[in-house]
This record gives C-alpha cells, structure tokens and sequence, in this order.
C-alpha cells in the first residue's frame, strides 16, 4: 500500500515546527505504525537527511512511551490501542495520514514528535508511593483483600501513564492520571495510612505542572487505551475533599 504523511517536524524546544510532507510505497499493511516510522527514517538515512524522532521502547502496549497524534486521535483510530500497537491495516491505500506530537503546555516538544513527559514523573514522586519499613517481603496473603477490591485497584493501577488524556483533552488536564495513581493505591490496604498526605501532594504537584482543570467531557477515558474509568476522578475529588475535612 502507498501513504502520504504529513508529519511535524520541529528541530528543539526553542524553534518553529511545521507539517512535513513524505510519501512511502510499497508498505505491507500487517506493518506496525511504528515500524512504517522506521521504513522512513531508513529512507530518509539513505538520503542523507534528518530522521524523525519519536519516542518507543517496548513496542508492546504496555510502557506509555510511543503516543502520537494521528489524524487529531491520540495514538489513532482504534480504541484501547496504543500507537505502537496499531498496524497499516487500520487505513486505506492512498491515504494521507497526519502525525504531530502530544500537544500541551506540560508536554514540551523536545524534537519532532518526541516530547518531555517528565511532569508524569514528578508527579509520582511527589507522593505516589507506599512508605514500608525495609526488609523480608510480608507473605502475599497476610494482609485479606477481598477479589473486588484487588480488581478494581488493578484497573486503576493499569494506567501506563502514556499522557493520551492530557493530549485530548481541551484543558490538558493530567487529573485521570494522577487519579489512576492515587486511586490503586487508597483502595489497597498498604496506601490507606498515608493517603491524604499523598492526594495534597499529588494534587499539588500536577497544579504546579501547569496542567489544566477537568471539566468532565470524559474525553480522557475514551482516548485511554487502556480504558482508565473517569470514576477515578470521582474518587480522587473524593479524597481530596476527606483530606480538607480531616485538617480541619
């Protein structure tokens, strides 16, 4: 199948990026989308010019770094997919097909479509975290949880912090991200002594991000591949609002 991309290509931080127009041939549709990127920097290599930078690492869906817009989607047409996992077999031959980078203001273009994520990571640390005395592991059923419990932590938990929410929503609103880690963590008997610490921090550490605020179009959960419920926001108001009470 023959594409013609679109792809936006900025040299720093710093610089005016603009839409870059490419044409590939002959590509097996069964192709990941990430592989058609690396068929093109191979050409672009062979030719002598500048490759597109884009970020990867597992290929496999399940380490957050491969996102991308792709024709105004992020990581692209199908649901609960990320963009490495997606194939050519999801467009049409002949099709024009615009990649850009995330888009906000806590995301910034590092080079191309790659950009800087590590707001996430501040996040996280500021308290998205368990504090456990160092030492021999306790045994796996020391402590009783019950199945609906553990389900529901783990969907939160489940979360790969891609930043798919922040791209699409109008806001770049990080709050179902930083609910999904605040979340699988209050709903587990080991996250329950520090949580209101732990969701000021968060809460706090995301605002100083310059995210925006969520305004509740739901955008976040349905761009999400892997399905993070909106429900987590709830939760976190929730426990925000439980941390303001017990201060007082």
């Amino acid at each position: 199948m023959d594409l013609h991309l679109k792809i936006w290509r900025q040299k720093d931080n710093q610089s005016e990026g603009k839409l870059v127009n490419y044409d590939l041939k002959d590509l097996n549709p069964h192709m990941s989308f990430l592989e058609m990127l690396d068929t093109l920097n191979e050409k672009l290599i062979l030719q002598g010019d500048e490759p597109v930078e884009f970020d990867h690492d597992c290929r496999e869906g399940i380490c957050g770094q491969c996102g991308v817009m792709i024709n105004g989607l992020a990581h692209g047409p199908l649901e609960h997919t990320t963009t490495c996992q997606l194939h050519l077999r999801s467009f049409k031959d002949g099709d024009t097909i615009v990649i850009e980078p995330f888009r906000a203001l806590a995301f910034p273009v590092k080079k191309d479509l790659k950009i800087d994520r590590s707001a996430f990571d501040r996040i996280i640390s500021s308290g998205g975290f368990v504090s456990v005395n160092t030492g021999q592991a306790p045994d796996a059923t020391a402590i009783a949880i019950t199945h609906q419990t553990a389900e529901e932590a783990f969907d939160s938990a489940a979360c790969i912090g891609c930043g798919a929410c922040v791209a699409t929503c109008k806001n770049a609103s990080a709050a179902l991200f930083t609910a999904a880690k605040i979340s699988h963590m209050v709903l587990l008997p080991q996250g329950k002594e520090e949580r209101s610490e732990r969701v000021f921090n968060m809460v706090k550490q995301m605002d100083a991000e310059h995210f925006g605020h969520c305004s509740n179009t739901e955008a976040c959960e349905i761009e999400c591949p892997q399905g993070i419920s909106v429900l987590n926001i709830a939760r976190m108001n929730f426990e925000y609002g439980r941390a303001l009470f017990l201060r007082k």
